[in-house]
């Protein structure tokens, strides 16, 4: 229409023209229900739903992953994402990748559903993603009549959603204080010739939201800087932020004092304080029992060996009938190992005994680990005791991860 136009005859002002967020047929006295009506006039609306000559068997042809448009009811059903999945990874040889769209209404169990059908089907990977689970998405089946319910007239779209989103972050970063009288445990272990007592804290549902560690000979200055850590944890666990990511972050740091652990059940060897303590954290709230050395099936009572499943193959050969040789049927001239004194001379008695000295697979362990060239120390990235010289470095042959080179 042009500046002067809507100057002259519309009588808008500059700062009205200028605005970012002005909107021209609300200036001029239009309501929003009048503003929708002139969309769906111009503009359509956004679906073929009640289209004039389409036949309701038709309308599947046309079926998409949400709603269309602020009037359309119709959208592919999660369970279809599935089966079409299913359908199509026997024609692929490497993985899948398709996102199971949601409405934003879904419950629990019908994502718990999707789930189970997928693992029923045997797909190789499911993505599922809810309608508006997300402060920004690139297409959202919310229109702006849904965005303005309940609030106040005058308000732009913009300035609703911002609202939400700000809305949605003060909720995230609120601080969950713990109760006056709260339940947890106290661990006490010595790493490294220093006693370290690990004292937790949970909120009511029995997850963590504190910890406290004191240490036995440390100085004033380490004594505060552990304090310190301490308190940074618990604000972060209170604030939100899940104890995997504390965990992830801090396993596997080396520095003193670290090395063999007593008094804990599952964890004998250390490479720090902090990651022993938050060893001791995984395995107790997450059940990360891959970062400890004894597992829960060591410690039981009844336990007698090895599970079935941890056998290697030439533990589980068939075993032959055992002979039982008599010592003066054996010859003088047996072969022998040279690590058995046997004495088959004619004065043997009863209540002589045999020193035995059974032969040394540690060392052999050793001999080959040295062949291969490990260096001894542990993987910080894998844990594993796989490192080899790589120039100035550490290369581990396990996982690929380096010690600060390539």
């Amino acid at each position: 229409m042009g500046e002067d136009f809507c100057k002259e005859n519309l009588k808008l002002k500059d700062e009205q023209l200028e605005g970012w967020d002005t909107n021209l047929l609300e200036l001029i006295g239009f309501t929003q229900e009048q503003i929708q009506e002139a969309n769906d006039y111009v503009c359509g609306k956004m679906t073929i739903e009640d289209a004039p000559h389409l036949k309701e068997e038709h309308l599947s042809v046309f079926d998409c992953a949400n709603k269309c448009g602020k009037d359309g009811e119709r959208f592919i059903p999660p369970t279809a994402h599935v089966e079409m999945m299913a359908a199509a990874q026997p024609f692929i040889s490497g993985a899948i990748s398709k996102t199971i769209n949601m409405p934003a209404e879904s419950s629990i169990s019908e994502i718990q559903g999707i789930y189970k059908d997928s693992w029923k089907l045997m797909t190789k990977a499911i993505a599922i993603y809810r309608d508006g689970s997300k402060l920004s998405q690139p297409l959202s089946s919310q229109s702006e009549t849904e965005l303005l319910k309940g609030s106040d007239s005058s308000e732009s779209v913009p300035t609703v959603l911002a609202r939400q989103i700000i809305k949605r972050y003060v909720y995230q970063s609120r601080r969950r204080k713990l109760p006056s009288r709260r339940a947890g445990y106290t661990q006490k272990a010595v790493v490294g010739g220093h006693k370290v007592y690990l004292r937790t804290g949970e909120y009511e549902d029995g997850s963590i939201g504190e910890i406290f560690i004191d240490m036995h000979k440390e100085g004033a200055a380490f004594r505060s800087l552990m304090n310190c850590f301490a308190i940074s944890i618990s604000l972060g666990l209170q604030h939100g932020v899940p104890i995997d990511e504390f965990v992830d972050a801090f396993v596997f740091t080396r520095f003193e004092p670290g090395g063999i652990v007593s008094g804990n059940p599952h964890i004998k060897m250390s490479t720090s304080i902090i990651d022993y303590i938050f060893r001791e954290l995984a395995i107790t709230y997450l059940g990360r029992h891959d970062l400890s050395q004894v597992t829960p099936e060591d410690l039981r009572s009844d336990t007698i060996g090895r599970p079935e499943n941890e056998i290697p193959e030439f533990d589980s050969e068939e075993e032959g009938e055992i002979e039982t040789l008599d010592p003066e049927e054996i010859s003088i001239s047996a072969p022998r190992s040279d690590r058995v004194e046997l004495d088959y001379g004619e004065d043997i008695k009863k209540e002589d005994t045999v020193d035995i000295v059974s032969s040394s697979t540690q060392g052999a362990a050793i001999q080959e680990a040295r062949a291969k060239g490990y260096e001894g120390e542990a993987c910080a990235d894998c844990g594993q005791f796989t490192l080899v010289r790589n120039g100035t470095c550490l290369k581990c042959i396990t996982c690929g991860a380096t010690s600060g080179c390539s």
